[in-house]
C-alpha cells in the first residue's frame, strides 16, 4: 500500500461540503481485495474494535478509510463523511475522510495506516495511547469553549468564520462586514479600555466616581506597607496584583501577618501588589454584553468534603479524577492545586494535606473562587436585582467595555449592593464564559449568541455579494466584467482571476490567482463590498472552495472541455463534476447562472440549492422557452439587443452600446455579456448600472488584457488572445470571419499539459481559416519533450485547406516580431498569446515604433 499525495481540502471541494484530508493510495494483488488476505480483518478489528463496516471485497484504502475516520470519532471528533473512490488506474484509489481540524486530520491518516501496517506485519498496536495522541492534538489546536461557543452562535446565524491564528482570533463576515474576536473580546474594544481593566486601583477609582461601590485599599511596595495597609483599613484584607488576571495571584481573607506574606509573595511574581478591604459574601461573576446584563454565576472556592476517612490530599485527588477537570480550558472545570496559597489557607484552618477532615467537614482550598483555580460555578441569573445589574452595566460603561466581566462580591445579588456592603472588585476585559456556558450548577446560558448580536443586527449574517465563475472559456472576461458592473454602483470590489488580485481597481497580487488562497485573502480584507471570483478546476483540486457559500454562481461553458486527463478528470462528466461544485454551493437565496446552449452545464441545476438563470442567443432552445413558460428568469439575443426576461417582464441592452460585442458581432462577448447581465441581474444591480457599466467596458489591455484585444498596426489589424483549447479556437475562428482582411495570419503555440489530440485539434481549426500560421514554443513545457508540442501543432495543419504558409520559431516574442513583419496594410494578424502580461507589453512596445 504507497501514499503518494496527501492533500488538505479547506472548503467544499469535488467530494462534498466537508473539509477533508485526500489522499492517493496504490493498493497491489492482494492488497485490492482483504479477502485475499487471510486473518487480516480479525487481526485489525482485535487492534480497533471501533473499526467500521468493511463489505467483502474492501481493499487496504477501504480500510485505510474506514480506520481514519474511525480513529477521529472514537478520539471524540464530530466527523461523519468519507469515502474511497477507484481511478482509471488499476489499484489506484481517492481516498477523502471528513476532518474538524486539519492536524487531527492528518494525524488520524498516519495514525491509521500505521494500524493497518500493524495488522498486515501482526504486530502490536497501541490503541489507548494513540487515541490519547488524537485527543491532545484536538485539545491543543481547537477553540476553547469561550471562543467556540461565539463561534457556534455565528453558524447558527449563517455567518461564516475564520481563525486568523492557531489562537483564538477569528474573523465573523467577508470584507466590510467583517467583525474579529480574540477570546471574548472585540474589535472595538479600544486598548485604553483594556488597560484600565488591567489596572484594578485605577479602575477603582473610575468606578466610585461613577456610583459603582468597591472596597477600599491602594497599592503597596512591600510587605511590611502591604501590612501597614491590612491594618489601617482593618483586617481580613484582599492581596492582588494590580496588574493581572484569571484569579493568579489572588489571596483573599487574609488574617495574620503570616498569611499575609505567602500571599504578598504570590501577588508580586505576578506584578505590583494592591491591598483591599475583605468584602464578606459570596462571588459573583456578572457578563455584561453591549447594554445589558446576560448571564450572573456564583463562583465557590475550590474545596472538599471530610468523610473521615481519608486525608486532604486523597480527598483533592477524588474530586481531580473528575473527568470535567482538566488542566487547561478545555474542559468545564480545572483541577485543584494544593500550592502555596492552598497550604496556608489549610494552615488558616488548622489542617495539612496529611490531615484527616472529620465528616462533613467542608475544607477551603482558595478563597478566590476562581474556575481557573479549581473553583465551582453556580447559575444565578435569574436571581439578580435590577439595581445589581445596573451596577455591573455601569461599570462596563465607565471603563469602556463592550464585553466585560464584572466580579461583584456580596452576601446575595437578590438585593442591591449598598444595602448588603458589597461591591465591584475587579473588572475584566476578555472574560472567560465556561461558568456561564456549562456552570456547575443550574442552568447554561447562551452567552455566544448574545455576543453575535452585539456584533450584527438581527438578519445581517455578515456576507458580502460573492459571485464565482467557472467553465471552460470565458471565465475571465466574465469576471472582469461583473466586477465592472459591480463598480459601477459604487461598490468597493475584490476580485481574483487568472491574471491577479483587485481591490477597489487596485492590484494587490499577479499571476495566476484563481484559487481559494486569493478568494480567500479578498474576504479578508476590510474595503471590500463585493466579491468576484474567477474559480479554476486547479484550486478546487487542490485544496477546495475558499468559501462555504456563493450568492451567485456562473457557468460560461464546457464544451469539449479542457485540460482533461489531469488529476483523474478524465472524461467531460468528471469535469462537471468538479466545474457544477459552486453551484452546489450556491446559497438557498442565490442563483446559479448557466449556459442553456451547453447540455452539459444546463444540467447543473439540478444540483443548485438556489434559483437558475439560463442565458443563450436563442431564446427558442427548449431549455430556454421551457424555463421561460415557468415564468424564470433567461437572458437571450432577440434582434439587436440582449433581452433580460422574467414572465411578460424584459429589460433590453441594444448591443451597440455594448463594446465589448463590436455591435454584436463578436459572438463568444455577446454569450459573455449575457453572463455577467444575469449574474448582475441576480445580485439586484439597477439596470441603470448595468447599462452604464456596459457601456463604459472597454475590451483593451487595460480591462480585460489577452481577451480579444484589438489593435492597429501599419494598417493592418492585430488580435491579441489567450485562446488555449480548442473550443476557443471555434470561437475565435467565428469571431474573426466576420471581420474583413486581405490576407490572415496566426501566431500560436500550445501548453504541454493538455492531451495530444487537444493540441492537434487547435491547428486543425485554425488551418481552415489562416493563410499562413507561425508556430513557437511555449515557455513551459509542461512535462513535454523539446519540441514536441510544436510537431503536435504541425501535425494538425497537415492537408490544411487554406494555410500556405508555416513557420517554427523558438520564442515568442521572436514569433510575433516574425508575424508583424510580414503584414501589410488590410491584413489581419491573430496572436495567440503565452505571457499575457509581457506579450501585450512587447506589443504595444512595437505599435509605438510604427507611431
Amino acid at each position: 500500500m504507497n501514499v503518494s499525495r496527501i492533500r488538505a481540502l479547506r472548503g467544499p471541494n469535488l467530494w462534498s461540503r466537508h473539509t477533508a484530508i485526500e489522499a492517493v493510495v496504490a493498493c497491489e494483488g492482494a492488497e485490492n481485495s482483504i479477502d485475499q488476505l487471510p486473518g487480516f480483518e480479525n487481526r485489525l478489528r482485535r487492534r480497533f474494535p471501533g473499526m467500521g463496516p468493511l463489505h467483502g471485497g474492501s481493499s487496504l484504502a477501504h480500510v485505510l478509510e474506514m480506520a481514519t475516520l474511525g480513529l477521529q470519532a472514537q478520539a471524540g471528533c464530530p466527523v461523519t463523511f468519507s469515502r474511497t473512490q477507484a481511478t482509471l488506474e488499476p489499484g489506484v484509489y481517492q481516498v477523502v475522510v471528513e476532518y474538524s481540524e486539519e492536524p487531527v486530520g492528518r494525524m488520524a491518516f498516519d495514525t491509521a495506516r500505521a494500524l493497518v501496517e500493524s495488522a498486515l506485519a501482526d504486530e502490536p498496536f497501541e490503541l489507548d495511547g494513540a487515541l490519547a495522541a488524537l485527543r491532545e492534538k484536538d485539545e491543543d489546536v481547537r477553540l476553547g469553549p469561550s471562543t467556540g461557543s461565539i463561534v457556534t452562535a455565528a453558524l447558527a446565524r449563517g455567518i461564516p468564520y475564520r481563525r486568523l491564528t492557531e489562537g483564538s482570533l477569528v474573523q465573523f463576515g467577508w470584507g466590510s462586514k467583517q467583525r474579529r474576536i480574540w477570546a471574548a473580546e472585540v474589535d472595538t474594544t479600544s486598548a485604553v479600555s483594556e488597560s484600565i481593566a488591567q489596572d484594578k486601583d485605577l479602575t477603582k477609582k473610575l468606578l466610585a466616581a461613577a456610583g459603582v461601590p468597591v472596597p477600599i485599599g491602594r497599592p503597596v511596595s512591600s510587605v511590611d506597607e502591604a501590612w501597614a495597609v491590612a491594618q489601617e483599613i482593618g483586617l481580613p484584607v484582599v492581596l492582588k496584583p494590580q496588574d493581572g488576571n484569571q484569579g493568579k495571584g489572588v489571596t483573599v481573607n487574609v488574617v495574620t501577618r503570616e498569611h499575609l506574606e505567602i500571599a504578598y509573595k504570590a501577588a508580586a511574581e505576578i506584578g505590583e501588589v494592591l491591598v483591599e478591604k475583605y468584602l464578606p459574601g459570596c462571588d459573583y461573576r456578572l457578563l455584561v454584553v453591549g447594554e445589558r446584563l446576560v448571564a450572573a454565576a456564583r463562583r465557590d472556592p475550590p474545596q472538599v468534603i471530610g468523610d473521615g476517612r481519608h486525608t486532604v490530599r486523597e480527598l483533592v485527588e477524588q474530586v481531580n479524577a473528575d473527568p470535567k477537570r482538566g488542566d487547561g480550558h478545555a474542559t468545564s472545570l480545572t483541577k485543584i492545586r494544593l500550592d502555596e496559597i492552598a497550604l496556608a489557607r489549610l494552615d488558616v484552618q488548622g489542617l495539612t494535606p496529611e490531615s484527616v477532615p472529620e465528616k462533613g467537614r467542608r475544607v477551603i482550598l482558595r478563597n478566590n473562587a476562581n474556575l481557573s483555580t479549581g473553583g465551582t460555578a453556580t447559575d444565578v441569573t435569574d436571581d439578580v436585582h435590577p439595581d445589581v445589574a445596573a451596577r455591573a452595566v455601569a461599570a462596563a460603561q465607565m471603563i469602556g467595555l463592550h464585553i466585560c466581566g464584572v466580579d461583584v462580591v456580596c452576601e446575595s445579588v437578590l438585593r442591591p449592593l449598598e444595602e448588603q456592603s458589597g461591591g465591584v472588585v475587579e473588572v475584566n476585559a476578555a472574560p472567560g464564559l465556561r461558568m456561564h456556558l456549562s456552570p456547575s450548577y443550574g442552568k447554561g446560558r447562551n452567552v455566544g449568541e448574545a455576543m453575535i448580536s452585539h456584533l450584527y443586527a438581527p438578519g445581517d449574517d455578515g456576507r458580502i455579494p460573492v459571485v464565482a465563475v467557472t467553465g471552460t472559456n470565458g471565465k475571465t472576461t466574465v469576471t472582469r466584467l461583473i466586477a465592472h458592473l459591480f463598480a459601477s454602483t459604487g461598490l468597493r470590489v475584490g476580485m481574483t482571476n487568472t491574471d491577479g488580485v483587485y481591490v477597489n481597481g487596485r492590484q494587490t497580487d499577479s499571476g495566476d490567482c484563481s484559487g481559494p488562497k486569493s478568494a480567500r485573502n479578498v474576504l479578508l480584507h476590510p474595503e471590500v463590498d463585493a466579491a468576484v471570483f474567477e474559480t479554476a478546476r486547479g484550486g478546487v483540486l487542490r485544496e477546495g472552495l475558499g468559501f462555504d457559500r456563493c450568492s451567485v454562481a456562473v457557468v460560461t461553458n464546457i464544451g469539449a472541455g479542457d485540460h482533461l486527463g489531469l488529476n483523474y478528470i478524465t472524461t467531460l462528466d468528471d469535469l462537471a463534476v468538479l466545474k457544477r461544485v459552486i453551484v452546489h454551493n450556491v446559497a438557498e437565496s442565490g442563483y446559479a447562472v448557466l449556459n442553456a446552449a451547453d447540455p452539459t452545464v444546463a444540467a447543473m441545476a439540478n444540483v443548485c440549492p438556489g434559483k437558475v438563470i439560463f442565458f443563450a442567443a436563442d431564446r427558442h432552445h427548449p431549455v430556454m422557452a421551457t424555463h421561460r413558460a415557468q415564468g424564470q428568469r433567461t437572458v437571450f439575443v432577440d434582434g439587436d439587443a440582449v433581452v433580460a426576461a422574467e414572465g411578460t417582464w424584459r429589460e433590453s441592452l441594444p448591443l451597440r452600446d455594448i463594446p465589448l460585442t463590436r455591435g454584436g458581432a463578436v459572438g463568444f462577448q455577446v454569450e459573455n455579456v449575457m453572463a455577467a447581465v444575469a449574474a448582475a441581474w441576480a445580485s439586484g444591480l439597477s439596470w441603470d448600472a448595468v447599462r452604464r457599466g456596459l457601456a463604459s467596458f472597454v475590451n483593451d489591455a487595460h480591462n480585460a488584457p489577452g481577451r480579444f484585444n484589438v489593435m492597429d498596426y501599419r494598417g493592418a489589424t492585430l488580435i491579441a488572445d489567450y485562446g488555449h483549447n480548442p473550443d476557443a479556437m471555434r470561437a475565435l475562428v467565428a469571431a474573426i470571419s466576420t471581420m474583413p482582411a486581405r490576407k490572415r495570419s496566426v501566431v500560436i503555440s500550445g501548453a504541454g499539459d493538455r492531451r495530444d489530440e487537444d493540441i492537434t485539434e487547435q491547428t486543425q481549426i485554425l488551418g481552415a481559416a489562416f493563410d499562413e500560421v507561425v508556430l513557437y514554443q511555449d515557455a513551459a513545457q509542461r512535462g513535454r519533450a523539446d519540441g514536441e508540442v510544436i510537431a503536435l501543432l504541425r501535425q494538425g495543419l497537415e492537408g490544411a485547406q487554406r494555410t500556405r504558409h508555416v513557420e517554427e520559431i523558438r520564442g515568442e516574442f521572436v514569433a510575433i516580431d516574425s508575424a508583424l513583419s510580414r503584414l501589410e496594410p488590410g491584413d489581419l494578424c491573430l496572436i495567440l498569446i503565452d505571457q499575457v502580461e509581457e506579450a501585450l507589453e512587447h506589443l504595444a512596445k512595437r505599435i509605438a515604433e510604427v507611431v
